[in-house]
């Protein structure tokens, strides 16, 4: 069993050495441990720092991409090393290293395929009372979009097992965490949360320069994604609104015709017909996107597939073919 502990960086030079130094060596039920970071265009001697200290893999961008593209470009490189799990984790040293062994019990106990490291927000000193309730919020939007019981939405601490590391895909060039969460739960996923240190602060957060850039960019992140995977729910919501009021003042519309005429109130009906044709054209396009993303599904799947031959060699055996191999050759049904 190969674990590989990747660390997105990004100017990372300084508080590099204390987040490798704190990750853990040995691990019941872990054959070789093995660390990768992700040089996402750092300026600074944060490649110098990693080779220093004896880091295994390095994966290089020339310029900075963003944290998602680095995620991705680190499950890549960890399938390709033959991972059984990656355990994603800061730089900053943000997240307890020891705590690395809680995170992935689940995953070799058979329990689940992610698992997401559940901070302390409330018990975070340098979290500020309003990051406290922003991080609640969204971690309750993200269980709702997901169908999830995910308490930690955006903890970057997390683990996933080889097979549910080759079915992740992130669209999003902002961020992971709120995606990956709701890709997993739409996909039926085994995903739990475990409870999860943290260490003090050592550096100010990279990710977002204001409380309304991370509010903004995460309610878009969620939206995205709940648009990619229940498409005709989101579009009969949305449409729904004009529909209803269209409806309301054509029925108003009504009323006025078969009791006292329909003279000057015209305006109305067609007020009522462009609100209910608004809506009714947004349910058709919900009815359009919800074939998309079932093709998007059959393009998911094609990629596993694709993932699973290029990392493992393996052949995707069909149902007919197991049961002819467990028979020694011969089909069951003859």
């Amino acid at each position: 069993m190969k674990l590989i502990i990747q660390i997105p960086c990004y100017n990372e030079a300084e508080t590099l050495e204390i987040a490798l130094n704190a990750l853990p060596k040995k691990i019941e039920g872990i054959d070789t441990i093995e660390y990768l970071i992700i040089n996402d265009g750092s300026v600074d001697n944060t490649v110098e720092v990693a080779r220093k200290w004896g880091v295994h893999h390095i994966v290089s961008f020339p310029q900075n991409k963003g944290l998602a593209r680095g995620f991705m470009a680190g499950l890549d490189a960890c399938l390709r090393e033959g991972a059984d799990i990656i355990v994603n984790t800061d730089a900053d040293n943000q997240y307890c290293g020891d705590d690395i062994e809680k995170l992935i019990r689940p995953i070799l106990d058979g329990k689940a395929e992610v698992v997401i490291g559940e901070r302390p927000i409330d018990e975070t000193e340098h979290f500020s009372p309003l990051k406290k309730k922003l991080q609640h919020l969204g971690s309750f939007v993200v269980r709702k979009a997901s169908k999830t019981d995910i308490p930690d939405a955006p903890s970057g601490f997390r683990a996933l097992s080889r097979d549910a590391a080759m079915h992740m895909n992130v669209i999003n060039e902002y961020t992971y965490t709120l995606e990956t969460i709701v890709q997993a739960g739409r996909n039926r996923m085994a995903i739990t949360s475990v409870p999860v240190r943290t260490n003090p602060e050592l550096r100010s957060s990279r990710l977002f320069h204001s409380m309304f850039s991370y509010v903004k960019r995460s309610m878009l992140t969620i939206l995205r994604a709940f648009m990619m995977y229940k498409p005709l729910l989101c579009f009969t919501l949305v449409g729904a609104v004009p529909f209803l009021i269209g409806l309301g003042i054509g029925v108003r519309y009504l009323i006025f015709y078969f009791t006292v005429g329909g003279s000057g109130h015209v305006q109305s009906l067609i007020l009522a017909c462009t609100l209910m044709i608004m809506g009714f054209m947004t349910f058709i396009i919900g009815l359009q996107a919800d074939v998309i993303a079932s093709n998007r599904k059959i393009l998911e799947d094609v990629q596993y597939h694709l993932r699973r031959l290029e990392y493992d060699g393996t052949k995707i055996l069909g149902k007919d073919e197991e049961i002819s191999r467990k028979n020694g050759g011969t089909d069951s049904r003859s």
